[in-house]
């Protein structure tokens, strides 16, 4: 993402429906969200993080996907959120196969984690869809939440060959 973003980006994550299952608060501000793109640094450290989805068609940034390395658990977690306009197109499901395949191939990760919390069941339906497993329910930053993972050995994470729409 680029602070050319920051419009798009706050329109994201301040919109009710989409922050719902997020366990972070609004974005108050388009200013908000340019300094939260500002000071995004799991690109500096691990060296990999979440990239903008931008359909192609549009030129606009919908959301974003991609992995995040989470050192309270010592994982790396597959993330995606989208602005609701672009929801039911499975753009969450390919932006998130492409990112399996991207960890596994590019990164040579051994597992991937998701934690979801309780009652979002459209990120639910993404994990099936990519075949991650639901392991037992852990407690995240004082949130219940299930986790589910993929393993190197038993991905079946098929060709990503690119975005059918997007581009990353």
């Amino acid at each position: 993402m680029t602070l050319e973003d920051a419009d798009a980006f706050f329109r994201l994550n301040s919109h009710p429906d989409v922050m719902r299952y997020t366990g972070e608060p609004p974005l108050p501000s388009v200013e908000a969200a340019r300094e939260a793109i500002a000071g995004y640094r799991d690109w500096d450290d691990p060296g990999y993080g979440r990239w903008a989805c931008v359909l192609r068609d549009e030129g606009a940034m919908i959301g974003f996907c991609g992995l995040k390395f989470l050192p309270e658990l010592g994982e790396t977690d597959i993330g995606y959120r989208l602005h609701p306009d672009y929801w039911g197109r499975g753009l969450a499901t390919e932006a998130a196969r492409a990112t399996l395949h991207y960890g596994f191939e590019t990164l040579d990760l051994e597992e991937i984690v998701a934690l979801v919390l309780p009652g979002n069941a459209a990120s639910v339906r993404v994990l099936q869809k990519l075949r991650m497993e639901r392991g037992e329910d852990i407690t995240y930053f004082d949130e219940r939440v299930q986790r589910w993972s993929i393993t190197r050995g038993s991905a079946k994470v098929e060709d990503a060959g690119g975005f059918n729409g997007i581009d990353n």
